[in-house]
């Protein structure tokens, strides 16, 4: 390892991101003139934008002979969306979750993770596998935009009022702004993959781990920034959508294209199917009752979102480097503060449901 290999990781990102930035605004102009409600734009448009620097990463990868950098990518990246992003937006304010999300959208994401557990089981994503998840993302995609289409518009909107851009740019520059972004992004990914690959060697640890961590963090950050910006202009449904749609995409896009460009299909290195895989499962999972409480992700479920991701982190990095601590941290993780996690949420989705039970009776009685 040396400075020019952090240099390049360094530019990578700051491409990836400008190059992110650059697909989010570009596409959310041309999805709001052409009438697609804020959900559905954070739910295919803005994740599609969000989701092409791990694409550049993962066929960068994939070309470059780093499998395991390209599925650690995808992993991590959907495990850093929901235990960061989500968690640290829902730190800023409480996320509002609306009925659709929960309804349709949280189990496709659930159902597609557990599409990829499962057909990553035998050590490889094959063409067939790759078609499987694809055809997962453009049924979601579909009637995503579908049911956007039959909103009804808020009248008092303007028709130009954009859910991320502070005024509206016209359709040429949106045009010019999706060209650049995609150029970006390639050469962005290029950097990443390149000194992200050198480091790897260099310290000694495998190229899953800095997928799962450095490359995952660092492909996140457009869609930390979208949901970021989204909360500040009011537009919860764009900042929960956007993670939702973007491990979709991830997953289905990310993973299933490459697995079908590449006829050979991608390798799944035997510890993500161990841990990491199972932990993106996990992570969309407990996604579940906490919407369905109230349709509401609160501080403190926020908090506990971030604090499970450094948790998890702290382990990758004492396994990695076989620090003594790393067996000590594994049995308290194991034996008390998951099944703690696990009870606390048992718990609060039942007191949530009986609550959400008392007051439908209640209106039942009321009623005339």
């Amino acid at each position: 390892m040396d400075t020019l290999d952090i240099v390049m990781v360094i530019g990578g990102l700051v491409l990836l991101i400008a190059g992110g930035e650059a697909l989010v605004r570009g596409a959310s102009t041309i999805a709001t003139r052409v009438g697609i409600s804020p959900l559905v734009i954070g739910l295919v448009v803005v994740s599609a934008a969000t989701s092409a620097p791990e694409l550049a990463v993962t066929v960068g990868a994939v070309i470059e002979g780093e499998p395991d950098l390209a599925v650690g990518n995808v992993v991590g990246s959907n495990i850093v969306n929901i235990l960061v992003i989500l968690g640290l937006s829902a730190l800023i304010s409480p996320l509002l979750i609306k009925r659709q999300l929960v309804r349709f959208d949280i189990p496709v994401m659930v159902g597609l993770s557990v599409a990829l557990v499962v057909v990553s089981l035998d050590g490889q994503i094959g063409v067939l596998d790759g078609v499987l998840l694809l055809a997962g993302l453009v049924i979601h995609t579909v009637m995503s935009i579908v049911v956007g289409r039959r909103e009804v518009p808020d009248p008092s909107a303007s028709p130009d009022t954009m859910p991320l851009n502070s005024t509206p740019v016209p359709l040429w520059l949106a045009g010019l702004l999706l060209a650049a972004g995609i150029g970006l992004l390639v050469l962005g990914a290029q950097f990443l993959v390149d000194g992200a690959v050198s480091i790897a060697t260099g310290l000694g640890v495998s190229s899953l781990i800095v997928g799962l961590t450095v490359v995952a963090i660092g492909t996140s950050l457009p869609e930390l920034a979208t949901s970021i910006i989204a909360l500040r202009r009011g537009e919860r449904d764009m900042a929960v959508g956007n993670i939702v749609g973007s491990n979709i995409f991830n997953i289905g896009l990310v993973l299933g294209l490459p697995a079908i460009i590449f006829g050979e299909g991608i390798p799944v290195p035997a510890a993500a199917i161990a841990l990491d895989l199972p932990l993106m499962l996990a992570t969309a999972v407990a996604l579940l009752p906490i919407a369905f409480t109230g349709f509401i992700v609160a501080r403190w479920e926020g908090a506990l979102f971030v604090l499970l991701y450094v948790a998890y982190t702290l382990y990758l990095v004492l396994a990695s480097t076989q620090h003594d601590a790393a067996d000590g941290f594994t049995t308290v993780m194991l034996w008390f503060v998951l099944p703690l996690v696990a009870v606390t949420l048992i718990v609060v989705t039942s007191y949530e449901v009986g609550v959400h039970r008392g007051r439908a009776t209640k209106a039942d009685d009321q009623a005339p």
